[in-house]
């Protein structure tokens, strides 16, 4: 069973609303293929609370609309934009 510690995870985001905003943009990515920081066979939920528990992902903010506060980025510079970026492209090229 995954076990993992919503304290493990406050350590690296401030509050529980950032905490929980930040996972899900994270489960949102790893659902359209982004590669997970961390080996797992655990949903994607819990992939994400591990990589934030474990600083694989970085959690800044970002002044703009209240949606866009919280920008995840993935150790490799690319955030979030940047892979919806990507995906939209592809979307309009093929369509």
């Amino acid at each position: 069973m995954a076990r993992i510690t919503i304290e493990d995870c406050l350590q690296q985001v401030n509050n529980r609303f950032a905490l929980i905003h930040a996972a899900a943009k994270r489960v949102r990515q790893l659902r359209k293929g982004a590669e997970p920081t961390l080996a797992s066979k655990n949903k994607d939920i819990v992939v994400a609370l591990r990589e934030i528990a474990a600083a694989n992902i970085v959690i800044s903010k970002t002044p703009g609309k209240p949606s866009e506060e919280i920008d995840t980025l993935l150790p490799e510079g690319k955030g979030l934009d940047a892979i919806s970026g990507s995906e939209e492209q592809k979307e309009t090229s093929e369509g």
